[in-house]
């Protein structure tokens, strides 16, 4: 958790990143605390899809979505940036490019991508570029990172769709990153973050939002 300074934060050359490491270093749990399946799922189950988001700090996003209806498991992660591997305080020092992000593996027959992308825009601000509130820092800018072409495809529609509805009610625009899953490795955070407010259910909650729900008609 970063709060407000006079300079805006940016990511930094890939020959500037800091250099991790070739694997990971700590352990994960076996399940999910909440959902009780795996907790590492690199490989979904037949038929299901990943997605994965970050939109400011991961306590609060991996709660969000282990709530809903058709997803199957969760964790919390980095995702988007250079250094492999890396720790949670590398990343927050800015020189790794990454985001808090937040892998969803869900069954697509229960719960669509299109809803998936609904809520990430309902619940955190995408406007805010390189922070979410007082959280400031790259890696709390909000981005979507696709695993097929055909979540591309929703991703950015219904981006257009959210960016016409905030413009109409004067509001900002969207800064959203949208990238493929595929450019750049999801890296499992530390367990002590996993289920981070199911452990700690008083812990820091993001609650930085536009308060514009998704148009009904999308």
């Amino acid at each position: 958790m970063s709060f407000f300074s006079r300079t805006t934060p940016e990511l930094v050359a890939p020959e500037q990143a800091l250099p991790g490491r070739t694997e990971r270093p700590w352990p994960l749990a076996e399940r999910h605390l909440v959902l009780g399946t795996p907790l590492v799922t690199d490989e979904a189950p037949e038929g299901y899809q990943v997605a994965v988001f970050g939109l400011g700090c991961f306590w609060g996003a991996e709660e969000i979505y282990w709530q809903l209806p058709g997803v199957w498991s969760t964790s919390v992660g980095y995702a988007g940036g250079t250094t492999p591997n890396p720790s949670y305080e590398e990343v927050c020092s800015g020189r790794t490019n990454h985001t808090e992000a937040v892998r969803v593996v869900f069954d697509p027959a229960v719960v669509s991508y299109a809803d998936l992308v609904k809520r990430f825009f309902e619940v955190h601000d995408p406007t805010q570029g390189m922070r979410q509130g007082n959280d400031v820092g790259t890696q709390y800018r909000s981005a979507i990172y696709y695993t097929t072409p055909e979540q591309e495809q929703v991703a950015r529609e219904l981006t257009r769709v959210y960016g016409e509805e905030l413009a109409r009610r004067g509001l900002g625009e969207i800064t959203t990153e949208i990238r493929p899953a595929a450019e750049t490795p999801y890296y499992y955070a530390e367990d002590v973050h996993q289920q981070y407010l199911h452990k700690n259910p008083h812990g820091y909650r993001c609650h930085s939002n536009t308060g514009v729900r998704f148009p009904e008609t999308a």
